[in-house]
């Protein structure tokens, strides 16, 4: 028996400080650039209406933790969809269970927190303008931490809902809606695909030269289009993104030719890669999502919620 603390998803989200959980990722993006996380492979078992995915992890330093997490279609909004579960934290000494914590909340800012890195890293110094595709929940976390780390750049927003486009565009202090796809890219530096879409949100066709793409959707189909596959320098998080079928790999690094070049984003941060080489072309990174993230979150959570007070103990 094990005493286990209990998140519920408004102080699994209080507890994710953003600035932590940034540090935490990159040390979670560079362990695995340095093959010292242990994670296997995303499974998943498939329903009529989605999938249910598992992710084991664990990253020296930060913890041990598994997420379920279920992807499944809004039957009432057709084309959205949701990311449920939760996270379990284990002691990685012992294997007692220590904490279950929402697992939604804690995904989507750990994937912002890794898109951001992507961005920071690869994209051209003092970017002039971003633009967000999406405006659900993953749009909105990643509207959030640009909000925190980055108020005074430009962003613009576009979506299928422009009620909920306007509502993402008002977490973030210097962002505007867009009528669409093509309005918000078009001159951004910077691009963040934050969507559900299952073909591409974005053409090569609309990018400046130099234009940094981070694609953290795409779960049931390709997020970013084949052109601007072609033509980037591609980065991902762990080696799996390009050499395993989804969905534990990307749609998009599927059957890519030999010749390809899939550098990991922990191999930029740590200095080890020099990142963006060509300066006119384009750079992709692209997200699958990694256990070892979950980790960090986890991480980042049960320590700001234990030195709080917060949550509930339950005896497991």
């Amino acid at each position: 028996m094990s005493d286990v603390l209990v998140l519920d998803r408004a102080r699994t989200r209080a507890a994710l400080d953003p600035h932590r959980v940034m540090a935490a990722v990159a040390r979670a993006l560079i362990a695995i650039s340095r093959g010292e996380a242990s994670a296997p492979p995303r499974v998943a078992a498939r329903a009529p209406g989605g999938l249910l995915g598992v992710m084991p992890g664990y990253v020296p330093g930060l913890g041990l933790a598994a997420k379920l997490v279920s992807v499944f279609a809004d039957p009432a909004d057709p084309g959205r969809g949701a990311h449920r579960g939760i996270v379990a934290l284990f002691d990685p000494q012992d294997g007692r269970p220590l904490a279950l914590l929402d697992a939604e909340s804690l995904t989507a800012i750990r994937t912002a927190a890794s898109a951001t890195h992507s961005a920071l890293a690869l994209a051209p110094p003092g970017p002039g303008r971003i633009a967000v595709l999406g405006s659900g929940a993953q749009a909105r976390a990643q509207l959030s931490l640009l909000a925190l780390l980055k108020p005074a750049v430009p962003v613009t927003v576009a979506g299928r809902d422009p009620g909920r486009v306007r509502e993402a565009a008002g977490l973030h202090p210097a962002a505007v809606p867009a009528p669409h796809a093509e309005a918000a890219v078009r001159g951004a530096d910077v691009v963040f695909c934050c969507t559900g879409a299952a073909r591409p949100v974005i053409s090569r066709s609309w990018l400046v030269p130099g234009a940094h793409v981070s694609s953290v959707g795409g779960s049931h189909g390709p997020e970013v289009d084949a052109d601007t596959v072609r033509d980037a320098a591609l980065f991902t998080e762990w080696p799996g993104a390009s050499t395993t079928r989804p969905p534990s790999g990307a749609h998009e690094l599927q059957n890519l030719p030999g010749e390809r070049t899939v550098t990991l984003l922990g191999s930029v941060l740590s200095g080890h890669h020099p990142g963006r080489g060509n300066e006119s072309g384009p750079t992709l990174f692209k997200s699958t999502g990694h256990a070892a993230l979950d980790v960090a979150a986890a991480h980042v959570a049960y320590t700001v919620a234990v030195r709080a007070g917060w949550g509930t103990v339950v005896d497991l």
